[in-house]
């Protein structure tokens, strides 16, 4: 049997898994800028510049967020349909 979803619709957590993946990137960039100066052999940003490199990890937090909600939606689904299989 051929799943009804539309390619284009959005599961649960899909949108955790997209704003996750945006954090994620804003701190990719805060910390190649923050970082390039020390190779560069210019002066260093200020140390809130060093504070904006955690977004990475709150991003990748936030994305794993979405992705167990939509493991979870996906069991309760499975778990209905064998339920209602009997």
């Amino acid at each position: 049997m051929r799943d009804k979803t539309q390619t284009n619709s959005t599961g649960p957590g899909d949108r955790l898994v997209r704003a996750g993946a945006v954090v994620f990137f804003v701190g990719v960039v805060a910390t190649l800028v923050t970082v390039a100066p020390l190779f560069l052999g210019t002066t260093p940003f200020p140390t809130y510049m060093f504070g904006l490199s955690m977004f990475m990890g709150v991003g990748f937090l936030i994305a794993g967020a979405g992705v167990l909600q939509s493991v979870a939606a996906g069991r309760r689904r499975a778990r209905e349909a064998t339920r209602a299989a009997r």
